[in-house]
């Protein structure tokens, strides 16, 4: 048995990606944030779809049709596949735990 809450990683100079399983179809990862964003001009257009939760902690989703998601404990949100995205912010105080499952 594993906790998607223990074992976080104490050097958080970079967001850490961790799968959880992954096969052809799916792809289960746990995510840690704190302070982390994406690259100003760095969008996420993924070949697959994504459902993804913030488990603790707090972040912003900014789509390139210019709508921000706010995310805190317990939401969550279904990006299509090809739908530009980016990471405009993760609380930099406290670390934010992601479950993102990538489906095709």
């Amino acid at each position: 048995m594993k906790n998607l809450f223990a074992s976080l990683p104490e050097d958080l100079s970079e967001e850490v990606f961790e799968d959880i399983i992954r096969s052809d179809k799916v792809r289960i990862e746990r995510i840690v944030s704190r302070g982390h964003s994406s690259p100003e001009n760095g969008w996420y257009d993924q070949d697959e779809s994504e459902w993804v939760m913030v488990l603790q902690g707090a972040a912003r989703l900014l789509f390139d049709d210019g709508r921000e998601e706010s995310l805190g404990a317990g939401d969550y949100i279904n990006i299509p596949a090809h739908t530009r995205h980016r990471v405009s912010w993760t609380d930099p105080d406290s670390p934010t735990i992601w479950l993102a499952v990538f489906y095709r």
